[in-house]
C-alpha cells in the first residue's frame, strides 16, 4: 500500500472518530439539560445530608433574657441535663430518683436530632396517648420519665422543679406550630428485621462498642462526685425500669442506631440497623427494677407490638413480641 492510500485511511478513521466523539457530547448536552441532576454526584449519605438542612433545631439558650422567664427557663435546663444533683439520691432539692439524668436518654437537654429529643411536646401537648388511654399534659409526661426511666417518684406538678422543667420543654419547641411534628424529633426510624433479635450476637456486639463507657456488668461511669452518672447504667438496680419507654426494644434499637457509641449520629452511624436490634435485645434481657403500671394500655388493641407484656390481642407470645420476629405480627393485624 502506497503513501497517499495510508494517509487516505488514517484521515478517515479520525473523521470517523471525531463524529463519534461529536455525537457523544452532544447526547451528553442533550441529557444534561432533560435532567442535569445525573451528573450530579451523590456522596455516601448525601440524602441524610440534605435532611440536616430540614431538622428542626432548637433555640439557642443565649437568646433568653435575664428576666423570671429567662431564669426559669435556664433553671428548667438545668433539671433535664443534670438531674441527679438536683433530684436524684444525693439531690441538693429532692431525692426522688435513681440518680440518671433526663438527658440520658433525652439527648443533649433533648435538643438532638433523633435523639429523643423534645422538639415536638409543645407543638403537641397535650395529647391523647394510647398507654394511659387518656389525653396526658406535659406535667404528665415529665413525671412519667421520672417514674420509669428514673426509677422515681413523681414530683408535685405545681413545685418550682416542675414548673421550671415544662417551662423549658415548651421553650424549646416554641418556634414548631401547633399540632406539628418538628422533623427529626423522636427517634429515627427502623426497618423490623425478618428474624428475632438475636442476645447472643447482642452481647458479642455489647463488648466490642460499649464496654468502655457502660461496662461489663452495664453498670455505668459515675463521676468522681458521686451524684451522677458520666455514662449511665443501662441495667441492674440503678437504672431504668420495665416500664420505661427504652424498655420497648424497637425504641432503644432505634436510640442506639442513630446515637450509639459515642460520636455516632443518625447520618454517620457507626453500627448497622441490625446490629443495633441484636445489641438493644441484650441490653433489654438483663436484669433491672421491676415497676408496675397496671393502668397501662387500657384497650389492648393499641399496645404496640413490641411490649412486652401480656395480655395481647393475638395469638403471638410474650416472647415474640418482646424480641420479634415482628412482620408475622404485622402481617396477622391486617
Amino acid at each position: 500500500m502506497n503513501s497517499s492510500s495510508e494517509n487516505f485511511i488514517r484521515t478517515a478513521h479520525l473523521a470517523v472518530v471525531a463524529c463519534v466523539v461529536t455525537l457523544i457530547l452532544l447526547a451528553g448536552v442533550v441529557v444534561f439539560l432533560i435532567h442535569p441532576d445525573i451528573f450530579t454526584h451523590q456522596q455516601p449519605g448525601s440524602q441524610a445530608d440534605s435532611l440536616v438542612e430540614q431538622l428542626w433545631q432548637a433555640p439557642d439558650t443565649s437568646s433568653l433574657s435575664n428576666d423570671e422567664t429567662g431564669k426559669q427557663i435556664r433553671f428548667g435546663r438545668k433539671l433535664i441535663a443534670n438531674t441527679a444533683q438536683y433530684l436524684g439520691p444525693k439531690g441538693s432539692l429532692q431525692q426522688i430518683s435513681n440518680g440518671m439524668n433526663c438527658q440520658n436518654c433525652h439527648l443533649d437537654a433533648g435538643t438532638r436530632p433523633f435523639g429523643n429529643n423534645y422538639g415536638s411536646v409543645a407543638s403537641l401537648y397535650p395529647k391523647f396517648r394510647a398507654r394511659s388511654g387518656t389525653h396526658e399534659s406535659v406535667e404528665k409526661r415529665i413525671n412519667d420519665c421520672i417514674e420509669r426511666s428514673l426509677n422515681g417518684k413523681a414530683l408535685d406538678s405545681l413545685s418550682n422543679e416542675m414548673k421550671a422543667m415544662v417551662a423549658y420543654i415548651k421553650w424549646v419547641g416554641k418556634d414548631v406550630p401547633k399540632g406539628k411534628n418538628a422533623s427529626g424529633s423522636g427517634l429515627y426510624e427502623l426497618a423490623f428485621l425478618n428474624r428475632a433479635a438475636d442476645t447472643v450476637k447482642g452481647k458479642s456486639l455489647f463488648q466490642s462498642n460499649c464496654v468502655r463507657c457502660h461496662g461489663e456488668k452495664g453498670d455505668g461511669i459515675k463521676r468522681f462526685d458521686d451524684v451522677d452518672y458520666v455514662y449511665p447504667p443501662l441495667w441492674g438496680e440503678k437504672s431504668f425500669n420495665v416500664g420505661a419507654g427504652l424498655y420497648r426494644i424497637s425504641n432503644f434499637a432505634k436510640y442506639i442506631f442513630a446515637n450509639m457509641p459515642q460520636g455516632a449520629t443518625y447520618n454517620n452511624p457507626i453500627l448497622t440497623q441490625e446490629q443495633a436490634w441484636d445489641i438493644a435485645a441484650y441490653v433489654v434481657s438483663q436484669p433491672r427494677p421491676a415497676k408496675t403500671f397496671p393502668d397501662d394500655w387500657p384497650t389492648i388493641e393499641r399496645k404496640p407490638i413490641d411490649h412486652p407484656f401480656g395480655p395481647y390481642a393475638d395469638k403471638f407470645i410474650e416472647a415474640q413480641h418482646k424480641f420479634g420476629p415482628f412482620p408475622p405480627i404485622l402481617e396477622s393485624l391486617k
